[in-house]
């Protein structure tokens, strides 16, 4: 119970979250992010792609009511700083008509709700986001929302939901609009309206050098027979396999991807002189001198240790049921080396 606390707080977790209730399919998003960004094993295998270490994904809470839409953010952490938030709608095919079309693009607005039962009162409601939107086809729009989300984090209060207007050109009213987007309530669960937020989260109470799950989860030498301790003496540091099975661990329930990974471990001896092939530092160098020639008592040998550090990628549902891909800083050994 104690290790797997400890391993929890690695995570930046005080409980694991419960599995969902019932199957649920995170969006296609976050999964094509999470394959995007790391391997099959989370290893990061693009560092440069995200701003943040963090995208959490909500959906749209505001039971299907049309062109409204409500998101809750209650999961998001106090030490979590917002970089950029996103409106995510799936424009449907347009409505057949009669007659000739009269319109190939159409001007959809994003509202931030200030005032909940009168938004289109003066002061009710302001303007986040506008572009023109096609008419000929169906995918994806994204709208940059990030200001509002700043506010509803700072106030929780202060959440009032996202209104969306379709206009003509002129802005002048289109009736019925030639424009749908897919709601929460009647659409597939692909298509739901889907809010992403980008952050940069800080794992608290973690020292560097506790953050660095192999170390954590080594077996102690002492545990082991003698003759595997002499064996492991007289082979060069270097680096071996350590698996780490998130159904074994018993996480399997909330997390995604990936099932496991492997984080190394770095074993064997530094023995004097130490050649390049040992990775050696300056430092390492000195006391491995200074211990073979015996200058000075209490001098050990230098140390095999992990020089090179990855970081992984977990996506995960949290408390609410939310879809969450969190980088996680050195956890996977990338070399060893006499240190």
């Amino acid at each position: 119970a104690e290790a797997l606390k400890r391993l929890l707080e690695v995570f930046g977790m005080e409980d694991p979250p419960p599995p969902p209730a019932h199957f649920k399919q995170p969006p296609q998003y976050m999964v094509d992010l999470f394959n995007t960004i790391a391997n099959a094993d989370g290893v990061t295998k693009n560092p440069d792609i995200l701003e943040g270490n963090t995208v959490r994904s909500f959906l749209d809470k505001a039971q299907g009511e049309k062109m409204r839409f409500l998101f809750i953010l209650s999961s998001v952490a106090k030490n979590e700083k917002i970089l950029t938030a996103e409106l995510h709608l799936f424009r449907l095919w347009p409505r057949a008509t009669d007659g000739p079309k009269r319109h190939h693009f159409c001007q959809v607005s994003v509202y931030q709700v200030l005032e909940k039962n009168e938004p289109d009162a003066p002061g009710g409601k302001k303007l986040l986001a506008s572009r023109l939107v096609s008419l000929q086809d169906s995918g994806w729009e994204v709208f940059a929302i990030t200001q509002a989300v700043r506010d509803w984090t700072e106030d929780e209060s202060s959440n009032q939901g996202l209104l969306v207007t379709v206009q003509g050109l002129g802005g002048s009213p289109l009736e019925p609009p030639p424009l749908q987007f897919a709601s929460s309530r009647d659409h597939h669960e692909s298509k739901k309206p889907m809010l992403v937020l980008v952050t940069c989260s800080f794992l608290s109470d973690l020292q560097p050098q506790d953050s660095f799950l192999p170390a954590k989860m080594s077996v102690p030498k002492l545990t082991r027979p003698r003759s595997t301790r002499s064996l492991d003496h007289l082979q060069p540091c270097q680096r071996h396999p350590l698996s780490v099975d998130f159904e074994e661990i018993g996480w399997s329930g909330w997390i995604i991807s990936p099932r496991g990974y492997n984080a190394y471990h770095c074993k064997g001896s530094c023995p004097f002189p130490l050649g390049e092939n040992m990775r050696p530092t300056n430092h390492a160098t000195v006391q491995s001198i200074i211990n073979a020639l015996k200058l000075s008592e209490g001098v050990s040998s230098p140390c095999c240790v992990p020089d090179k550090l990855h970081s992984i990628n977990l996506l995960y549902f949290d408390d609410d049921e939310n879809v969450v891909l969190k980088q996680y800083d050195d956890m996977v050994a990338g070399s060893c080396g006499c240190h």
